[in-house]
């Protein structure tokens, strides 16, 4: 059986899907970019805020299905370009204390809304 997770801390979907689906203790999150939920409009004002506000929407689903980021178990990275990956690298890992998810990071030619970053994954509660 599966549940969908929507919460409005975070982006509401612009398209045909879910912010998350959980199933059998695990919690698929789909890919969030940079919108702030408040307002509606990208956070891109340097790629450091683009990145945390990424992150802060991600967390947001996680919190609204009772996970947090130490139950994520792999996560896939977006990047507009790999240059990007350092200062992403950085900020992405600093929400993670421990026992850090599997995960690839890939550059792909576009990504929604024009934005440089984009981060989906797989959460876990068993």
């Amino acid at each position: 059986m599966k549940q969908i997770i929507n919460t409005t801390e975070a982006p509401a979907p612009i398209g045909p899907y879910s912010q998350a689906v959980l199933a059998n203790g695990f919690l698929y999150l789909s890919g969030q970019v940079a919108i702030n939920p408040s307002t509606g409009e990208l956070n891109i004002t340097s790629l450091k805020e683009e990145t945390h506000q990424v992150m802060r929407n991600l967390k947001a689903v996680l919190l609204e299905a009772g996970f947090d980021f130490n139950d994520i178990i792999k996560v896939t990275i977006f990047l507009s370009d790999m240059a990007l990956f350092a200062e992403v690298n950085e900020i992405y890992g600093s929400y993670f204390t421990r026992d850090f998810p599997a995960r690839e990071t890939v550059a792909v030619k576009g990504l929604p809304k024009g934005v440089n970053v984009e981060i989906s994954g797989i959460a876990f509660k068993g």
